[in-house]
């Protein structure tokens, strides 16, 4: 029974549903029950929320993953599966405690000064929230000043910077030069990503990692947890 509901909310997270309203990728879904509905189930049935998160949740954004890599799924369905992660995760996060599961991480993110885009930002905190860790979004056209005082207040191991612009790539660099002048950044891995940014310019800022994508963004931050490694 505990592997049917597992599988049931992987499955929905593929849909990219996270009600019963919601119609999903594949014809037939509507009215049984979404991603969140399923969660809450599988808490009353005593599932654990390690499975729930790590065998649903994560191993269904690992399909959605392959399904946008192979071009057979585009940013509005990842979007949507990465928005029945989120409501999934805001269920679990009081569990989360309870269980003895401990976050794998606290990661700063924002989208830098000048730049008001905050999908990518947005999708990579979903996705960094189901691979545990803890996410402080600190929203768009955030001054570095701005970051510099959050890294000071929230002790993170994480920065993630997003830029959509050409214009605002800038500030990634500016970024880190605060952070530099602030004594921080020796205690802080700095990820930036964006549709203008190249692993190339990520060397060239001193920036640990670069990702083209989410999927990629995570993968950088485990590697650079785990210690294995930065820009790929």
């Amino acid at each position: 029974m505990t592997e049917d509901i597992i599988a049931l909310i992987k499955e929905n997270v593929i849909q990219g549903r996270v009600t019963a309203d919601d119609e999903g990728m594949d014809e037939g879904w509507v009215g049984k029950p979404g991603v969140t509905e399923l969660v809450e189930q599988a808490l009353a049935e005593n599932v654990s929320v390690a499975d729930i998160i790590n065998k649903g949740l994560t191993d269904g954004m690992s399909v959605v993953g392959e399904k946008f890599e192979s071009k057979e799924y585009f940013i509005p369905d990842m979007l949507a599966s990465a928005e029945a992660v989120g409501s999934a995760m805001e269920i679990l996060e009081p569990h989360l405690s309870k269980s003895g599961i401990e976050a794998k991480g606290k990661i700063i993110v924002a989208t830098v000064k000048g730049d008001l885009h905050d999908i990518g930002k947005n999708i990579v905190s979903i996705l960094l929230r189901g691979s545990g860790y803890i996410v402080k979004d600190l929203g768009n056209d955030v001054e570095p000043q701005a970051i510099v005082d959050a890294v000071k207040k929230e002790n993170p191991q994480f920065v993630g910077l997003s830029a959509l612009l050409t214009s605002t790539m800038v500030n990634m660099g500016e970024t880190i030069q605060a952070l530099k002048d602030n004594g921080l950044r020796d205690k802080v891995k700095v990820i930036i990503g964006g549709a203008p940014v190249s692993e190339e310019f990520a060397q060239s800022i001193g920036a640990d990692g670069y990702g083209a994508d989410g999927f990629q963004a995570v993968a950088i931050v485990e590697s650079l947890a785990s210690g294995s490694g930065g820009n790929s």
